[in-house]
């Protein structure tokens, strides 16, 4: 706990808070002694989580409810962190509009790109100066299964969190060097409030089984600092290996559509 708050800490920024992964990051950062910035649209969820985690944990919190897919985002979090020594950034905001590609608005669709490419861009943009500035700290940028091969009713989404994973690469083998640690967490189908609403068709066996939360989050703040890019859960590290390395493309894109569809339609 100590090595890691020494490398980390002492305060956070959880972006994308209020439920779900973050929230669960947030409990587990909290658990570990780490002062939190928490940030999210809504206000509300967040001040409840904030009550309970000064309440169970006695650590400082701050709530900033902000639009992460704004381009006053780094304003935002500028003046909601300053004077404070912020070590660790965690970006699990994400919007994900689910359907047909043509049946979603185009807006939809750019309102997915500002929230999960613009977003994480942004902040690891502005974080990554300041923790090379101080000589050390770490980013995780939350990606996902789909992010591997195009993806059928969330093939949009599905390229933002491409373009997660290989900018958290990216980023690994940049700032390492100065102390600093990026992990691309891939993340697959996850038990949180959002998945939940938006299929009435979970799977109960099999590699689309969803993980608990909790799990997810715990292998990646295992894995920060150890790798560039993480993927949670015994069953998704097969299926990654199966769609990127052993199946053709073709294949790959074949197999986890037709799953999606059958989710989603």
């Amino acid at each position: 706990m100590a090595e890691f708050i020494e490398r980390y800490g002492p305060w956070a920024v959880v972006a994308g808070a209020s439920e779900g992964i973050g929230a669960s990051f947030s409990r587990k950062l909290a658990a570990r002694g780490m002062n939190l910035v928490l940030v999210a649209r809504r206000a509300a969820p967040l001040e409840e989580l904030a009550s309970e985690l000064r309440l169970k944990h006695g650590v400082e919190v701050k709530v900033h409810p902000l639009d992460l897919g704004s381009p006053d985002a780094v304003e935002g979090m500028s003046a909601a962190t300053e004077g404070l020594d912020i070590g660790l950034m965690i970006y699990n905001a994400a919007y994900s509009p689910i359907g047909a590609f043509l049946d979603v608005d185009v807006g939809e669709h750019l309102k997915a790109v500002d929230v999960n490419v613009y977003g994480p861009l942004r902040l690891s943009h502005y974080f990554g100066r300041r923790f090379v500035q101080r000589g050390k700290g770490g980013i995780i940028l939350m990606s996902s299964m789909s992010g591997f091969q195009g993806t059928a009713m969330v093939a949009n989404y599905a390229a933002t969190k491409a373009y997660d994973m290989v900018l958290a690469e990216g980023l690994w083998y940049e700032l390492q060097r100065h102390g600093v640690h990026v992990l691309a967490c891939v993340a697959g189908a996850t038990l949180t409030p959002s998945y939940e609403s938006s299929t009435d068709r979970i799977p109960t066996s099999g590699l689309a089984r969803p993980m608990p939360a909790d799990e997810v989050t715990e292998q990646a703040l295992l894995d920060l600092g150890q790798r560039p890019r993480g993927v949670s859960g015994g069953r998704n590290r097969f299926a990654s290996m199966l769609l990127s390395r052993l199946l053709p493309r073709r294949a790959a894109v074949n197999m986890v559509s037709r799953e999606t569809e059958r989710l989603f339609r």
